[in-house]
C-alpha cells in the first residue's frame, strides 16, 4: 500500500536527522516569521505544519491573485470556473466543485477557512479572489484547525495577511507590467504603494491602489442549437426554431479586471496599546468563461452511457448567453492589542459586505431537462421555440460580521496559554433567475415572482421569459470559547492541549418559484413553488453545538531541530436542504468530522543553510458531505447529504537550500493516498468504496532555483520554476467523475536592480504552453475543461523609495 511507503520515508527522514554535518557556513537563510497560532513565533519554532510565503517569495513568483498563489503551495488545490467562482481544498479533503446555480444553498460550505487578515471570508464556490497587491505574506496551515479558528477550517486555512502602516519610514512603491499571451490578447498591471508616518513612532497611514487587467484568451466560436427529437420530452412530429450565437461570437472573450484599493492607519497609544483601522474596496470584473471545449470533450465517458459534451477546439467554446460576472466586497476591520503584565490582549472586529451579480449561459440545460418540453413547447406541442437559456444577473449578497477577542500569555515559567471568544454573524440574501427564450418569445405564461408571505430579496415580479425563481435568505449565527494551554515537561519536551466550544444556529427564508403556463391556468397561482417560510416554521433554527479537541507533544533536541506529534479534531457545521418532494432526502444534513493524527519536523541544517521541514499524517474523515441531484425533484435540484466515509494518508514537506552566497533552491511536495472507506445506502450517485478522493492528486511538486550575482553594479537575477500535478478525479459523483490529466508547468524570469529605486524583469509564464486540465466539469449541463492561460511574456518596472 502506498501508506506504508509514506511510512517508510517518514521513517528515513527522521532517522536522517540524527546525523551532524559539519560544513563551512557561506549564506545562512533568513527567518520567517508565522501568527500560524496567533502569535508572532518563527516558524521554524512553531510545532505545527505551515507554508509560507513571504513579501519577497510573492514577489519573486509575481503572485496576483487566487489562482497563482494556490499553484505554488504544496498539498493545496482548487476547482472551478474561474476568478472567484472557485473552491480550495487542502490535503485531498475535496468532493467537487460547486454548481453556480444553487451554490449559496445547494452546496456544503467549505472545509477550508480563508482569512483576511483577522477575518474569516470563506464563502461556498466563490472563493473571496483578493488581488495580491501589498501582501506582507500568505500562511497555509493544512490540517484541522479547528481549535483556534474555528468553522470552515476543517481541512485546513489559508491566511492572507496585508502590510500594515510602518510608523517609523515613509514609502513610495509603483509596480507596473505589460504582458502578452500566446492566441490571447495583452495584459497589464499598476500598482501604488503609499506609507507616511504622520507623528514618527507614534501614528502613520498606507495606502494601496491597484488595476490588473489580464486578456482574453478563449473563443467564442459559431454554433448553432435546436430542441428536437432525441432530447427528452421532445413531442413527436413537432417542429424546432434553430437558435445560434452570432450575437456572442468573439475571440479572446475572457478578459479579467481587477481594481481596488486598501487603507490602514496604525496609532501607538502608549508604550503597551495601540489601535489599527482598515478599509479595503475591490471590484472584479470578468467576462466569458475560463473553461474550453477541445476535442477531448468527445472522448470522455460518462459511466455506462455514450460520449458526453461535443469537442470544439483548442480555447474554443459556444456559448448562446452573456457570461459575466461583477463581484466586489468592501471589508472594514479595527484591531487592538495592548499588554497588561504578562498578558496580551487582541481585538479584532470586522465586517465584510460582498455583492455578485452572475450571468452564464444555462443552454446545455435543455437537452437533460425533464421538463424543457413544457417551457419550449407551450401552448400546442406542435412547435418548439428557442432552446437558448441562462441566468441573466443572479445577485448574491454576504455581509458577515465577526468580532474575537483572546488573552494570551508570556510567562517566565514554563505553562503559557491562549485564550478567545468569538462571534461570527452571517447573512446571505439570493435572488437568482432562469430565463427561457421560448417563453418570452410565446408569451404562453404568467410572469414570475416570489411567493406571497415568504421572506423576500426582491419582492417584485420578474422580467418576462423567467421561469424559475430562487429568493432566499440564509443566515448562520457561530459562537465560540476557545484555548490552548502549552507547558514544558522537560527543557527539550513539552505539550500543548485545546479545546474549542461552538454553538451555530442556521436559518433558511425565502421561496422558490415557477412561472405557470396560461394554457392551464387563466390567473397566475400563488402556490407555484416552495415557502420556505411555512415549510421551516417549526424547524428554525437548525442548532448544532460539539466541543472539538487538540493535544500535541513537542520534542525540541537542540535549537536546530523540532519534532512534535498532533491530534486534532476538524468540522464543518450541517444545514438545510431546500425540502424536496422525494422521500430519500432529509430536509437537514449533518456536520461532517474530522480525526488527524500527525508527526511533524521543523530542521535546519549545514548551518542555517538548508531548511527542510514536513509532515506525514492519516485523516479520518467521516460522514462527508457531498451535494448531490435529486432526480425526483423538477430533474436538476441539488442536495447535501452525508454519504461517505474516507480515509487520507500524506506526506508533505519543503526544502530550502542556500547552495552558495548567489544560489537559492527550493523543493516543496505532496504525496496523497486516498480512499473512500464508507458509502451509504444513499449514496448511490457516488464513486464506489475503495474509489479516491476526488481532486486529490497523488503526486504535487514545485522545484525552483534563483540566482542572483552583480552586472556592473547592478543586482540581477534569473529564475526557473518548475510544477507537476499529478492525474485525478473531478467529482466522487459518478456521473460527474472524470480522471484528469497530470500537467507540468515551467515559469521563468531575469531582471536587475537598475539602482537602489528601479528595478526591472522579463517574465515568461507556462513556458512550454502547457494545457493543464484544472477541472473537468459539467457544472452548467455542458461538458467543459477549465484550463491554465497560455504562454505570457511580459515585463515588470518598479520603483521603491
Amino acid at each position: 500500500m502506498f501508506n506504508k511507503k509514506l511510512l517508510t520515508q517518514a521513517i528515513i527522514v527522521a532517522s536522517a536527522s540524527s546525523m551532524s554535518v559539519a560544513v563551512q557556513a557561506q549564506s545562512a537563510l533568513e527567518e520567517v516569521v508565522v501568527t500560524a497560532t496567533k502569535r508572532a513565533k518563527s516558524l521554524q519554532d512553531v510545532a505545527i505544519a505551515v507554508t509560507a510565503m513571504g513579501e519577497n517569495e510573492l514577489d519573486e513568483f509575481n503572485i496576483a491573485n487566487f489562482d497563482d498563489y494556490v499553484r505554488y503551495l504544496p498539498g493545496v488545490n482548487s476547482a472551478g470556473r474561474g476568478p472567484g467562482q472557485s473552491s480550495v481544498f487542502i490535503r485531498g479533503m475535496a468532493t467537487d466543485s460547486s454548481d453556480q446555480t444553487s451554490v449559496e444553498f445547494g452546496a456544503p460550505i467549505p472545509n477550508v477557512a480563508l482569512y483576511l487578515d483577522e477575518q474569516p471570508a470563506s464563502s461556498t464556490g466563490r472563493n473571496l479572489d483578493v488581488y495580491a497587491a501589498d501582501l506582507e505574506r500568505v500562511e497555509v496551515l493544512p490540517g484541522p484547525q479547528g481549535t483556534l479558528f474555528g468553522a470552515s477550517s476543517q481541512a485546513g486555512t489559508i491566511r492572507l495577511i496585508t502590510n500594515k502602516p510602518n510608523l517609523q519610514e515613509t514609502q513610495v512603491s509603483v509596480d507596473v507590467s505589460v504582458s502578452d499571451t500566446h492566441k490571447g490578447e495583452s495584459s497589464h498591471s499598476e500598482e501604488l504603494v503609499l506609507n507616511f508616518p504622520l507623528i514618527e513612532g507614534k501614528l502613520a497611514v498606507r495606502g494601496v491602489f491597484y488595476n490588473a487587467v489580464d486578456g482574453g484568451y478563449i473563443d467564442n466560436v459559431y454554433g448553432e442549437t435546436s430542441f428536437g427529437p432525441g432530447d427528452v420530452g421532445f413531442p413527436t412530429g413537432a417542429t424546432t426554431t434553430v437558435a445560434n450565437n452570432a450575437d456572442f461570437v468573439e475571440d479572446d472573450f475572457n478578459d479579467t479586471q481587477y481594481t481596488g484599493y486598501r487603507f490602514g492607519a496604525k496609532y501607538n497609544i502608549n508604550d503597551d496599546w495601540s489601535i489599527l483601522g482598515q478599509f479595503m474596496h475591490q471590484e472584479l470584473e470578468a467576462d466569458g468563461v475560463f473553461d474550453h471545449a477541445p476535442s477531448k470533450i468527445d472522448d470522455l465517458q460518462t459511466p455506462g452511457e455514450a460520449p458526453t459534451g461535443v469537442g470544439i477546439g483548442d480555447l474554443e467554446v459556444t456559448r448562446y448567453f452573456p457570461d459575466k460576472l461583477d463581484d466586489q466586497f468592501e471589508q472594514i476591520g479595527v484591531t487592538v492589542e495592548g499588554r497588561i503584565g504578562q498578558l496580551d490582549v487582541v481585538y479584532a472586529g470586522s465586517y465584510l459586505d460582498r455583492e455578485v451579480v452572475n450571468s452564464f449561459d444555462y443552454t446545455g440545460y435543455t437537452h437533460v431537462g425533464t421538463f424543457s418540453y413544457y417551457y419550449l413547447c407551450q401552448p400546442s406541442y406542435t412547435h418548439c421555440g428557442s432552446p437558448i437559456q441562462g441566468m441573466p444577473d443572479s445577485q448574491v449578497n454576504n455581509t458577515r460580521q465577526t468580532n474575537e477577542l483572546r488573552i494570551s500569555s508570556d510567562f517566565d515559567g514554563g505553562v503559557n496559554f491562549i485564550a478567545g471568544l468569538y462571534h461570527d454573524d452571517a447573512k446571505t440574501e439570493v435572488d437568482s433567475n432562469f430565463y427561457v427564450q421560448a417563453v418570452y418569445d410565446s408569451e404562453a405564461f404568467h410572469i414570475n415572482r416570489p411567493l406571497p408571505g415568504s421572506t423576500t430579496v426582491n419582492p417584485d415580479y420578474r422580467p418576462r421569459g423567467i421561469t424559475y425563481t430562487n429568493d432566499i435568505t440564509r443566515r448562520e449565527d457561530q459562537r465560540a470559547i476557545f484555548g490552548e494551554v502549552n507547558f514544558d515537561i522537560t527543557e527539550q519536551v513539552s505539550a500543548t492541549l485545546g479545546a474549542r466550544y461552538y454553538e451555530i444556529d442556521i436559518s433558511m427564508l425565502g421561496s422558490t418559484s415557477f412561472a405557470s403556463a396560461k394554457q392551464w391556468n387563466a390567473v397566475d397561482e400563488d402556490d407555484n413553488g416552495r415557502n420556505y417560510d411555512e415549510i421551516f416554521a417549526d424547524h428554525l433554527p437548525y442548532e448544532q453545538d460539539d466541543t472539538i479537541f487538540k493535544a500535541s507533544l513537542e520534542y525540541t533536541p537542540n535549537d536546530d531541530q523540532l519534532y512534535y506529534v498532533t491530534y486534532s479534531e476538524g468540522f464543518r457545521p450541517g444545514g438545510l436542504n431546500r425540502p424536496p418532494e422525494s422521500a430519500f432526502v432529509s430536509q437537514t444534513y449533518d456536520s461532517d468530522e474530522v480525526t488527524n493524527y500527525e508527526f511533524g519536523w521543523k530542521t535546519t541544517w549545514l548551518d542555517g543553510r538548508v531548511r527542510f521541514n514536513g509532515a506525514l499524517y492519516f485523516i479520518d474523515w467521516q460522514g462527508m458531505q457531498v451535494g448531490i441531484t435529486d432526480f425526483e425533484n423538477v430533474g436538476v435540484v441539488t442536495f447535501v447529504s452525508n454519504v461517505s466515509d474516507s480515509e487520507i494518508y500524506g506526506l508533505e514537506g519543503d526544502i530550502t537550500f542556500a547552495a552558495t552566497d548567489n544560489l537559492m533552491l527550493f523543493a516543496s511536495f505532496s504525496l496523497l493516498d486516498t480512499e473512500m472507506t464508507k458509502v451509504s445506502e444513499g449514496g448511490s450517485q457516488i464513486a464506489k468504496e475503495g474509489s479516491e478522493i476526488a481532486l486529490a492528486p497523488p503526486v504535487q511538486l514545485n522545484l525552483r532555483a534563483r540566482y542572483e550575482w552583480t552586472i556592473a553594479d547592478m543586482e540581477s537575477h534569473a529564475q526557473l520554476v518548475y510544477s507537476y500535478t499529478d492525474e485525478q478525479y473531478s467529482s466522487v459523483i459518478e456521473a460527474n467523475r472524470y480522471l484528469q490529466d497530470s500537467y507540468q508547468t515551467v515559469d521563468a524570469s531575469f531582471g536587475m536592480a537598475i539602482d537602489e529605486h528601479w528595478g526591472a524583469e522579463l517574465f515568461v509564464e507556462n513556458l512550454t504552453d502547457e494545457r493543464a486540465e484544472l477541472f473537468i466539469n459539467s457544472l452548467d449541463t455542458s461538458l467543459r475543461i477549465t484550463t491554465n492561460r497560455p504562454r505570457t511574456v511580459g515585463l515588470r518596472v518598479s520603483y521603491d523609495y
